[in-house]
């Protein structure tokens, strides 16, 4: 990674505020490199590539699988921004495309691509452009509500991107938004994932705009009832949660 820089020099005063409003500290790098190439497509996300625009995540879930990582290192204390993230990843998708190695981006593996600060930065969204440039498709996995600013631009990537040659009769998408959910009760999500949107926010905000010439998908989090003794009590949620969808499946596009 390259250099750190002070933030204050960089962003504008609403950039600052809104994160200092979060009780956090963000920092910017300069980066060298920003997408990541697997050895293999990944069998849940079908990802040959990622793309983390931040370091760290204020939506803190206690569950996250980067924790004890270094990239979840006080991650709901400080915020990473990689600031040239999209001039970077401009030379890397162009050179790719050149050769024709085509593969779906995650945004993101370690982080969430759209925490608070980025509706005033728009990280993401730059990275969306030169993804949409450059015809890549890509997998969004958030808990933000924020991802609906982006639905131009996806609906977009989803016409053009140039899907790999073994998921074009498959796949048929160029865009996938995944929302992910682990319970529907407020005061436990508050527990769980405290920085993150009301998990109904999440549903609602698919539920409005299903249909709208990109495919959602919802991972239900089972969060380990050793590990959580008090999520014991929350299996009628549970219950709850997927009546809830099998109900709605018109309107999840299932």
């Amino acid at each position: 990674m390259g250099k750190a820089k002070n933030f204050r020099f960089v962003l504008g005063l609403s950039h600052v505020l809104s994160f200092l409003r979060l009780g956090g500290w963000l920092k910017v790098y300069w980066v060298k490199s920003v997408l990541n190439k697997h050895k293999k497509r990944d069998e849940w996300f079908l990802d040959d590539y990622s793309v983390n625009p931040y370091f760290g995540c204020p939506f803190n879930c206690v569950y996250c699988y980067i924790r004890g990582s270094k990239y979840g290192a006080d991650m709901a204390k400080t915020l990473t921004a990689k600031i040239n993230a999209p001039t970077i990843l401009e030379k890397q998708l162009r050179l790719k495309a050149k050769k024709g190695e085509y593969g779906i981006i995650l945004l993101s593996s370690s982080t969430e691509a759209y925490p608070p600060i980025e509706e005033s930065l728009g990280l993401t969204r730059k990275i969306l452009k030169t993804i949409l440039k450059n015809r890549f498709p890509t997998h969004i996995l958030t808990k933000s509500t924020l991802v609906l600013r982006d639905l131009d631009l996806l609906r977009k990537i989803d016409e053009k991107a140039v899907l790999p040659w073994d998921l074009k009769q498959k796949l048929r998408r160029g865009v996938i938004i995944s929302f992910s959910i682990s319970t529907l009760n407020k005061k436990l999500a508050e527990v769980v994932e405290p920085g993150a949107p009301p998990p109904k926010e999440r549903l609602e905000a698919m539920k409005k705009n299903v249909g709208r010439r990109v495919f959602w998908l919802v991972w239900f989090l089972f969060l380990s009832y050793p590990t959580y003794p008090t999520l014991r009590r929350s299996w009628i949620g549970w219950l709850k949660l997927l009546r809830l969808m099998v109900q709605n499946l018109f309107w999840l596009g299932l």
